[in-house]
Parts: C-alpha cells; sequence; structure tokens
C-alpha cells in the first residue's frame, strides 16, 4: 500500500506540474493568487498540526476509508501525501522554475526525494510510532507544523508581493 500511494502520489504531482499552469491561466488565476491561496491553506494545517487538531474528511470519505482494506489512495495518496499543500508547492515552484530545464530537473529530484522519504515513513511508521511514543509524536508534529506555519507565511507574503 505505501508503494502504491507513493506513486499514485508521483503522478498526480507529474499531472499538476505539467499542466497546473496552463489550467490557471485558462481560469485566469495568477501565480501569486494561487500562491496566497496555497499559503493560506498550509496556513491552516499547520494549525491543525500545532493544536493537535485531526484532520477532518467528510462522511462519505470517513465511510469508504473504514470499508475498504486498501487505503492507497485514499486517505494515503489523497490527500494526506498529495494534498492541497501539495498542490500549490508544486505549482509555484513550477511557476518560479520557468521554463529552465535545470530548475525543472532540481524540482523534479526534490520531489522525487520527498516522495521517497514518504515511502519509508510509511513503512517504518510502526516502528517510529513506537519508539517516540504518543508524547513525541505531538511534539515532533508540533514543531513541524510551526515550521510549515512559516513557510505559508512567506507563500503568502511572496504572493501579496507579487501583486504589489
Amino acid at each position: 500500500m505505501a508503494r502504491k500511494a507513493v506513486v499514485i502520489s508521483a503522478l498526480v504531482l507529474a499531472v499538476f506540474a505539467a499542466g497546473g499552469t496552463a489550467l490557471f491561466d485558462f481560469l485566469g488565476v495568477s501565480l501569486e493568487a494561487f500562491s496566497i491561496a496555497g499559503g493560506i491553506l498550509l496556513f491552516k494545517i499547520a494549525v491543525d498540526m500545532v493544536l493537535a487538531q485531526r484532520h477532518r474528511h467528510t462522511p462519505e470519505e470517513e465511510e469508504e476509508a473504514h470499508h475498504r482494506d486498501d487505503v492507497s489512495v485514499f486517505p494515503l495518496a489523497i490527500p494526506l501525501i498529495t494534498g492541497p499543500g501539495a498542490f500549490a508547492t508544486i505549482l509555484v515552484l513550477v511557476g518560479q522554475a520557468g521554463p529552465d530545464p535545470e530548475r525543472l530537473g532540481v524540482l523534479a529530484a526534490a520531489s522525487a526525494a520527498v516522495l521517497l522519504l514518504a515511502y519509508a515513513a510509511l513503512r517504518l511508521a510502526v516502528v517510529v510510532s513506537r519508539f517516540l511514543g504518543q508524547t513525541g509524536i505531538n511534539v515532533v508534529t508540533r514543531v513541524l507544523g510551526l515550521i510549515l506555519a512559516a513557510l505559508a507565511v512567506q507563500y503568502v507574503a511572496n504572493g501579496v508581493l507579487g501583486l504589489i
């Protein structure tokens, strides 16, 4: 399931990286506006992490997750690995890289590295959770939430400066 979730996430991100800019051009949405929107969504996720609030899904999504043996597509691939934050990040970074193949290659390599880390984390989740315990998991979640909040604020600031 971990492998399938990461492969699906990679495919979804690749499609979004390749066609997201064209989609937003068609819709008349600027990269700066998307950066602000993505920053706001990331900030909400960060606040939930810091306050240890559980991620909420629709009742239909919860029902589907409880009755499926394979959770690799939902909730692992989408929205946990590839959610609003990942979409915002990949689109903003593709926009910043422009048509430069070297920069796009670095972005692809970094994305692949992150997905490999996600795969490793999924494979080692039980071991790591036993090692950290609930208190350790809470501490790590809150620290990463603070880092994510700073990244979200930077996305909003970059978007606002770009609009000005």
